[in-house]
């Protein structure tokens, strides 16, 4: 699945050479159900699988992974036992020691949930004894004696994520890239961030969501996006001043140069459906902190590096916290084509300089994808032929370089930042998708390899971006 090793400081250099100055990631703590990255353990901690093994224990044997899909399974029963391996020979530095005390705030809880998560075999926290998953401090005393070695190999674990982590980032910075992360904007039910703060969720008495987060019947599927992740109890959140969200984001800005923050419609108002329903039809709309979170986060932290992804059912109200606090929204420009409502905004000649413009998210289709699918979503043949003579009008071009056209326009366009899925770059087809959004499993899984990026393809970027001042 990669790691933070010699391929991520090559991929840099290929940016740099190709004229790239920003090098967009997804969330990359620890993922859980359905290894998505938007389902994590924590959302402050890093994800092991991610460590570069090369520089700190020799990995011999190294199975024959699948070529183009994800293992994560395999993946772990190979990586981990190295990584354990590594934890037993490290002696404690005084430069470990000063990351642990540097991120007491969440590292203590998030290495015994951890530990409590392998103790119990995986299974979600509501399911362990009442005592531990109710957080008695006797009893939580007690695991820490008993599970001393493995809370320290998951501290070893993270001290050598973000030491890897910030070397690379240092990498980037000497080559001119920025580095922008991914904040969603819930955490997931399984977590050290639940678990250790039940009460800024909605919860039941035993700790399960009563409420939980989605969107309603969208572009992506007619009986709408159920993510299961439970609501934030936003009342109790602001009468801390909102700190959860402020140190959530204080490490956010730590660790990239500036931030996506998903979802962003749900701080004005969100989908809520009661916990238990199959579909996201049957929720409701509910306000949101509004400006409030943001005037908090912005007196803690200064001027916010966030780029605001304002897709879906935006409305005047979610735009008028995004233009107070100065944050760029998103344009996608899949969505230029098509019937809705928003299609104009998403057409590069009413841009405004202050967008951040996509050809397709992780949620998309690649473009090539997109241009050659046969009717999925809420797309009908009809819809997707009548997109097709659009986009072929509008582009001025045949389709049989699509993904390059739809570089083209973007770069050409008055955009101030362009991002483009190195799928497009590479121009793959529906096989090579990261995520469909309502479907459980099967996501997250494409996986790049050696070699697929040529000279051409760094020529080619370097070209446009040169030709239109990027």
């Amino acid at each position: 699945m990669g790691s933070l090793g010699k391929e991520a400081y090559e991929f840099a250099d290929f940016l740099a050479a190709a004229g790239q100055r920003l090098w967009q990631v997804l969330p990359l703590g620890p993922t859980g159900y359905g290894d998505s990255p938007y389902q994590l353990f924590s959302a402050f901690a890093g994800n092991p699988l991610l460590i570069d093994l090369e520089e700190i224990v020799p990995a011999e044997d190294v199975p024959a992974f699948p070529e183009d899909r994800v293992d994560f399974g395999a993946v772990q029963a190979w990586k981990l036992p190295l990584l354990r391996r590594a934890a037993s020979l490290f002696q404690p530095d005084e430069e470990y020691l000063q990351f642990c005390r540097r991120n007491a705030s969440w590292l203590d809880d998030y290495a015994l949930f951890a530990a409590l998560k392998d103790e119990h075999r995986g299974e979600v926290w509501t399911h362990w004894d009442a005592p531990t998953a109710h957080r008695d401090p006797v009893r939580l005393a007690e695991w820490r004696e008993q599970l001393a070695a493995e809370i320290a190999t998951q501290k070893f674990w993270q001290y050598t994520f973000f030491r890897q982590w910030e070397g690379l980032k240092s990498y980037c910075h000497e080559r001119q890239i920025r580095i922008m992360g991914d904040v969603p904007i819930y955490v997931a039910h399984d977590s050290a961030d639940v678990w250790c703060n039940p009460d800024l969720f909605e919860l039941d008495e035993n700790g399960n969501p009563a409420k939980v987060a989605g969107v309603p019947p969208d572009y992506f599927s007619s009986t709408g996006q159920l993510w299961g992740n439970p609501i934030y109890r936003w009342d109790r959140l602001a009468k801390t001043g909102y700190q959860w969200w402020i140190e959530r984001l204080r490490a956010a800005f730590a660790m990239v140069d500036l931030v996506r923050l998903d979802h962003f419609r749900g701080f004005q108002a969100y989908w809520e459906v009661p916990g238990g329903e199959t579909t996201a039809v049957n929720g409701r709309w509910v306000n949101g902190p509004g400006e409030a979170l943001f005037d908090a986060c912005q007196a803690a932290l200064g001027k916010l590096p966030i780029l605001a992804e304002n897709l879906g059912v935006i409305t005047p109200e979610v735009e008028a916290i995004r233009h107070k606090f100065g944050l760029p929204g998103m344009s996608v420009l899949q969505f230029a084509f098509g019937t809705d409502p928003q299609a104009p905004t998403f057409r590069p000649h009413n841009y405004p300089t202050s967008v951040v413009a996509y050809s397709g998210t992780h949620d998309n289709d690649t473009t090539v994808g997109w241009w050659s699918s046969e009717g999925v979503s809420t797309r009908t043949p009809e819809d997707i032929e009548r997109e097709r003579d659009f986009a072929r009008q509008y582009l001025h071009t045949a389709g049989t370089e699509i993904q390059w056209d739809f570089i083209r326009a973007l770069m050409a366009s008055v955009a101030d930042t362009v991002l483009i899925p190195l799928q497009d770059v590479l121009g793959l087809g529906n096989e090579a998708r990261m995520n469909t959004p309502g479907v459980a499993s099967g996501n997250w899984g494409w996986r790049f390899r050696d070699g697929m990026l040529s000279v051409a393809h760094r020529d080619r970027l370097k070209t446009f971006a040169r030709l239109y001042d990027r």
